[in-house]
């Protein structure tokens, strides 16, 4: 079989390349891609979650996590951010932020985000685009809510956040350079912000993040402000994805969403099977530390490891029937928000609990909405995600 894992257009016009991963888990779990430079495909569950738990062999911070090569002063910059570092100086910062994602302080969201999705639901076109006027807005009201900032800023985050992430579709940016403006912007709005809050107080995750803890540590204003990127593009794009390719997969699984519309409260355990059928995060990038096998294969240190998520979401040795999109399934040890370890998905909890409350919504206030044009998709190898999703709310 032909193995192309980065073509961007194959993933904007069907998604992962799901044939060439199933073939690649029977036949060759850890494939040396050839690429600028070559690296290593890592297909399988049991593998992906290895290198997700050994930050010490498989560093996020030698080459940074994200796919793309960059400059060294480009990669010394990205380091201050937690995505791109390894423990102890990962541990440190996961731990002052932490405090602003308990499950009780996310728990305390679920009335909030059942009335934004009310909101959402309430101003729907008959004829409406899924991904721009649910999909996306839930996400966006949340994190302005976490915040503490105006719901009017929402329509900024969207904008920039598209242009981070979108950097290689010509609808979102034209160049990559229009997402490192986009990173200022959202850089110096964290930083208006951090000023606001340490002026007038609130009680608010902002707030809380810019005191001291326990230990009197505290995020500086560098770290603040890139916690406040990463969570523009991480806790926006994961659920808009989630949620858009959630409401695809049940189009194209009407008795999925038949079985929904009987019993809403299923909403649960199709929040965690939506995350694994979409995989709305496709890949990661790790950097070998040392020699090791990996796989039966022999990696060197410093090459390069690349993780599929939407590759080990469909392992048939960890999910019966993998490529059966079943909105009951339980258990379901689904690797969507990592594969545990230093960078497991801070926000999960609230990523489900959004999703569970936008399906329960939608299953019990339109269960005639249905699919009215084609879906598009974003040119991109990193997000999973579409662009458009024309519906009849019904």
């Amino acid at each position: 079989m032909q193995i192309d894992l980065i073509d961007q257009d194959r993933y904007a016009t069907s998604g992962p390349p799901h044939e060439q991963l199933r073939w690649l888990r029977s036949n060759a779990p850890v494939y040396r891609h050839p690429g600028e430079p070559a690296f290593w495909a890592v297909t399988r569950y049991e593998d992906v979650v290895h290198i997700s738990r050994h930050s010490e062999l498989f560093s996020s911070s030698r080459r940074l996590a994200l796919f793309d090569e960059m400059p060294e002063e480009q990669r010394a910059l990205q380091r201050m951010m937690m995505l791109n570092q390894d423990p102890p100086e990962h541990t440190r910062r996961r731990s002052l932020v932490n405090r602003g994602f308990t499950p009780r302080t996310i728990g305390a969201l679920e009335q909030h985000i059942r009335d934004i999705c009310d909101d959402l639901l309430d101003k729907c076109s008959d004829e409406a685009d899924f991904v721009t006027e649910v999909a996306a807005p839930l996400p966006l009201y949340v994190i302005c809510e976490l915040l503490g900032a105006p719901v009017s800023d929402r329509d900024k985050l969207f904008t920039w956040s598209n242009r981070m992430i979108g950097a290689q579709d010509p609808d979102y940016a034209d160049s990559p350079e229009q997402g490192s403006a986009a990173a200022g912007e959202v850089y110096a709005y964290a930083n208006q912000l951090a000023a606001q809050r340490r002026a007038a107080p609130r009680d608010d995750i902002v707030t809380k993040l810019l005191q001291p803890d326990n230990d009197g540590e505290t995020l500086d204003e560098n770290e603040f402000d890139l916690f406040v990127l990463l969570l523009v593009v991480a806790g926006n794009e994961t659920t808009r994805n989630a949620a858009s390719g959630g409401m695809l997969a049940l189009f194209e699984h009407p008795e999925q969403w038949e079985r929904l519309t009987a019993d809403p409260t299923l909403a649960g355990t199709a929040a965690d099977e939506i995350v694994r059928w979409v995989s709305p995060v496709n890949l990661f990038r790790r950097t070998a530390t040392a020699d090791l096998e990996l796989g039966g294969q022999q990696v060197k240190a410093d090459d390069k490891v690349v993780v599929f998520y939407a590759s080990a979401n469909r392992d048939a040795s960890v999910f019966p029937d993998a490529d059966t999109f079943d909105i009951g399934r339980s258990p379901n040890p689904h690797i969507g928000f990592g594969g545990g370890g230093a960078h497991f998905c801070l926000g999960n909890h609230l990523a489900k609990l959004e999703l569970r409350i936008l399906f329960e919504q939608l299953a019990r206030r339109y269960p005639g909405i249905r699919q009215t044009g084609p879906a598009r998709r974003l040119r991109s190898l990193f997000i999973n995600g579409i662009k458009e999703l024309p519906v009849r709310m019904g």
